[in-house]
């Protein structure tokens, strides 16, 4: 899994195609190369203390981690933006949801070729 860092990354992920769900939303786009998928999380300051914010990103870390093998696609780009519920969710939910968003964003972001 390769991480994004830069921030110019995340804004250009933020104009791609966007999935919400209650613990997370999913922003997705492709990157026009043949590159490995990137990864990035966030976590607003909305969502709680500094500790909070944490076991927020700790939490999506370990979803994608788990289900990563199923649906991130080379040449793409995927930021997570965490909320508050992500704290109380069942993390099995989550890795539900992180599946049908990535399905979601599958069929809404633009394909290679096109």
């Amino acid at each position: 899994m390769v991480r994004l860092k830069q921030r110019a990354d995340f804004l250009a992920a933020a104009s791609g195609t966007k999935v919400a769900t209650a613990a997370f939303v999913l922003q997705g786009r492709w990157r026009g190369d043949a590159g490995p998928a990137r990864i990035g999380f966030t976590v607003s300051r909305k969502v709680g203390t500094a500790v909070e914010r944490n076991r927020v990103r700790r939490r999506l870390r370990d979803v994608v981690r788990r289900s990563a093998a199923d649906g991130l696609r080379a040449g793409c780009d995927y930021v997570l933006v965490g909320r508050r519920t992500a704290l109380s969710r069942q993390f099995d939910q989550m890795i539900e949801d992180f599946g049908n968003a990535l399905r979601r964003i599958e069929r809404g972001a633009r394909k290679p070729g096109r």
